[in-house]
């Protein structure tokens, strides 16, 4: 036979391996609440004493809850799976554009801490330090338990990720806080609130940027940083009988799974060369794989760019 196909993959649909198990799920629900309630508790204190800094935290807290509802959501969705002819690959997509919105919103929360703090100059504000220490060591305590629970699941899943980045902001945010709340009971310069609700913008948004810009990746479908596409098709052209390699395609999918498609040209053995070229697509992480093999024993030849 002229043409063989060939895929390999080490994912199930709906909800197999590659999507997130209800460990994960349960741990984002976990955390959703916990982050909840202490959103609550200080935004009520923030908009009380008029801190910015409070403010700030809640704001970037606020990221947090949406940011994870919809992570969950997404989660959920990649779980589930669809059946649906015009999703053949699910809803795999969805923690990617997840990710993407909370790295908007972080971004979105910092122009506003930056304009709030502008306004504010000249203008020293009168705080309660003691609200703020309390109302930050709650914060802080609720930030490390959460972090805790979406550590492991961070490395995994780029909604997790965004969810973890945004609550370890919150927690650095919560330390600062907790010095300005110090430095107001001290010195009683309450300046320290703006300073600091500055100083939490800042150091969350080239995470934000990074965040964004590892979503923006997989959406416009650029190869994996960790795959060497030059390395895979000269090692699938070293395959014993491939006399030719075109349409090699590499791609994310979601985190944790890259896609690849090819095409090659052989003069031996269609199923013995499909076979080789799916140990040298493992090999180099490829799992999930789709190969078209043609021989030009009865004069057949793949067409070059044929699909895209």
């Amino acid at each position: 036979m002229g043409v063989g196909h060939g895929h390999s993959h080490g994912h199930t649909q709906g909800g197999g391996e590659v999507g997130p198990s209800k460990g994960r799920v349960r741990r984002m629900a976990i955390a959703l609440v916990i982050l909840l309630a202490f959103l609550v508790l200080e935004a009520g204190v923030g908009l009380t004493v008029n801190s910015l800094s409070l403010l700030a935290d809640a704001g970037h807290m606020l990221t947090d809850v949406v940011g994870m509802a919809m992570g969950l959501v997404a989660l959920v969705l990649a779980r589930k799976g669809s059946a649906a002819a015009a999703r053949t690959f699910g809803w795999h997509r969805a923690e990617v554009l997840t990710a993407m919105a909370n790295a908007a919103m972080l971004l979105a929360v910092a122009v506003w801490v930056f304009y709030e703090a502008i306004s504010r100059i000249g203008d020293a504000p009168d705080l309660p330090g003691l609200a703020l220490v309390l109302t930050a060591t709650a914060g802080l305590a609720a930030n490390l338990v959460v972090m805790l629970m979406l550590r492991a699941d961070s490395k995994d899943s780029l909604a997790v990720r965004g969810a973890y980045l945004e609550v370890l902001a919150d927690a650095v945010g919560s330390v600062g806080v907790l010095i300005a709340g110090a430095v107001v009971i001290a010195f009683n310069w309450t300046y320290a609130d703006i300073v600091v609700g500055v100083l939490i913008s800042l150091w969350v948004v080239p995470r934000a940027l990074k965040l964004a810009a590892a979503s923006l990746r997989i959406l416009t479908q650029a190869s994996p940083a960790d795959v060497d596409v030059e390395a895979v098709e000269a090692d699938l052209a070293a395959v014993p009988g491939v006399i030719g390699v075109h349409d090699l395609h590499v791609w994310t999918l979601t985190t944790g799974m890259d896609v690849a498609t090819v095409h090659l040209t052989t003069e031996s053995d269609s199923a013995l060369v499909l076979e080789s070229a799916r140990t040298v697509l493992e090999t180099h992480q490829l799992s999930h794989a789709t190969v078209q093999v043609e021989s030009t024993a009865n004069g057949r030849h793949c067409e070059k760019n044929v699909t895209w």
